[in-house]
């Protein structure tokens, strides 16, 4: 168990103490969508969702989300997050909506969880507002493109390179 950082010698799980570690500049990228039908689609595009604007509602979410991230994944520290920012648009090829955020911190510990918060909530807020059109959303592909910073270095997932 000594590769899995957040358990102790006697395998209970704790959170990492990251006081030692150097303050950096820090950036996660993540990805996700919501693949909906041609109606769904149809109904985000022209703003006739009875509860709201479907975009602007699931962004403001994903930034709550992002900011909630401690309160929710338990061994996440609590971090001033410096910047989040959330972009969500339509994809009439694949009737999705794409939803990419951007979180950044200078702090001892990275940001890849936010990001990831950021986008499952925006994600799940598409899949609220839509429920009583379509009840077989599916929310895919969640997942980290890219970080900076700290100890382990930079990322870049392959694919979305």
């Amino acid at each position: 168990m000594q590769d899995f950082t957040h358990f102790n010698e006697q395998g209970r799980a704790k959170m990492v103490d990251v006081g030692e570690k150097p303050v950096s500049v820090r950036t996660a990228v993540a990805r996700g969508r919501v693949l909906v039908s041609q109606e769904t689609f149809a109904l985000i595009r022209s703003g006739g969702m009875k509860k709201g604007d479907v975009l602007t509602v699931a962004q403001v979410a994903g930034v709550m989300g992002a900011k909630r991230t401690p309160d929710l994944i338990p061994m996440c520290h609590p971090i001033l997050i410096d910047g989040i920012d959330l972009e969500l648009r339509l994809d009439e090829a694949g009737y999705s909506v794409e939803i990419e955020a951007t979180v950044s911190c200078a702090g001892r510990t990275g940001v890849e969880m936010e990001a990831l918060t950021a986008v499952s909530t925006a994600a799940l807020t598409v899949y609220d507002m839509c429920k009583a059109v379509q009840k077989d959303m599916v929310i895919a592909d969640i997942r980290l493109v890219s970080k900076t910073g700290g100890v382990h270095g930079d990322y870049t997932r392959e694919a979305e390179s």
